[in-house]
């Protein structure tokens, strides 16, 4: 399978939950009667923030990391990245015994860039913009001749987001709805797959920050459209929708629909005192959509995956 361009089937997500298992953390799935009562549904979250590098982005990173061939693995595996992925790209790298080169901007918060080190890989600053990410990483890979691991626009990362939702499906078999935040669409896509794949009709929805919705546009006008992203207190959703994955949520994908960011943060802030859960801004953008009655679950079973839950607990954005 060219890892660049062609969609993975649902056998390629089964074929990563076998790859991952020993490795990924099978995250618990939790309900709550204060979400049930506010949304008149039966609402399930299954929490990525408990997963290991407290993401779900473990799942793709270590499904591609664990794919490559011996010689491929050897010369190492590089990224770009603001935080979680960079986490899941070293850890997994340290599992299969390799070097990991992880390209991260001035913005990461420290509390990324020192895991990331602390997992063993070679940090390499580079400046805000995605053309210094871009360009700093080409200079890695052509000194390296390491194996690029894309955030997200890569069959074998989105194969491996995809088990999550295999896993969801797993423990709640008769789901109606599952809900996933959209930045660059690898959970999304995965997701998707594997819902189209059900026996049971399982509708997907994306969600996405009102003042970064790349995604809901071009869901909307049915081409891929990367301009025009705002700022948003979601910083896991800035990223702009991928190639492989637009074509996947454009087949697959049953909504996208947009939220606040006075949703997000309040949204965010009530899980906290409701579950006694940490989660980031990120996960809060599902929720939020639920407590908007952006989508009627009333009388339906809905599920939340909660992707992750690393922030700075110095920056609480309901402080800030």
């Amino acid at each position: 399978m060219d890892h660049n361009s062609e969609i993975p089937s649902f056998r390629n997500v089964l074929a990563a939950a076998e790859r991952i298992s020993d490795s990924a953390h099978r995250t618990p799935v939790i309900t709550s009667s204060y979400f049930d009562q506010k949304t008149g549904g039966r609402i399930y979250f299954k929490c990525e923030n408990l997963q290991k590098v407290g993401a779900f982005k473990f799942r793709g990173a270590c499904n591609a990391i664990f794919s490559l061939s011996d010689e491929e693995a050897q010369k190492g595996v590089a990224t770009h990245s603001s935080g979680n992925h960079g986490q899941a790209v070293a850890y997994a790298a340290k599992l299969r015994g390799i070097q990991a080169h992880v390209v991260m901007p001035e913005y990461a918060p420290k509390l990324k860039v020192n895991a990331v080190k602390g997992y063993g890989a070679n940090v390499v600053r580079c400046e805000n913009s995605m053309e210094s990410r871009q360009s700093v990483l080409e200079e890695v890979l052509n000194k390296t001749g390491a194996t690029f691991i894309h955030p997200y626009d890569d069959a074998r990362v989105i194969a491996g987001q995809g088990t999550a939702a295999l896993e969801f499906l797993d423990e709640v078999p008769d789901l109606d709805f599952i809900l996933t935040p959209v930045g660059g669409g690898g959970l999304l896509s995965g997701t998707a797959i594997v819902a189209k794949n059900h026996p049971q009709t399982v509708r997907v929805i994306g969600t996405e920050p009102e003042t970064v919705n790349d995604a809901y546009r071009s869901f909307k006008a049915g081409e891929h459209i990367i301009d025009g992203n705002g700022e948003t207190v979601a910083d896991g959703l800035r990223a702009t929708l991928g190639k492989l994955n637009f074509r996947i949520i454009h087949r697959d994908v049953n909504d996208i629909v947009t939220v606040t960011e006075e949703a997000i943060i309040s949204s965010m802030r009530t899980f906290w005192e409701r579950t006694k859960l940490i989660i980031e801004p990120s996960c809060a953008v599902p929720i939020a959509a639920l407590l908007e009655n952006k989508i009627d679950v009333a009388g339906k079973k809905a599920g939340i995956i909660i992707t992750g839950g690393n922030l700075d607990l110095d920056k609480l954005p309901w402080q800030v």
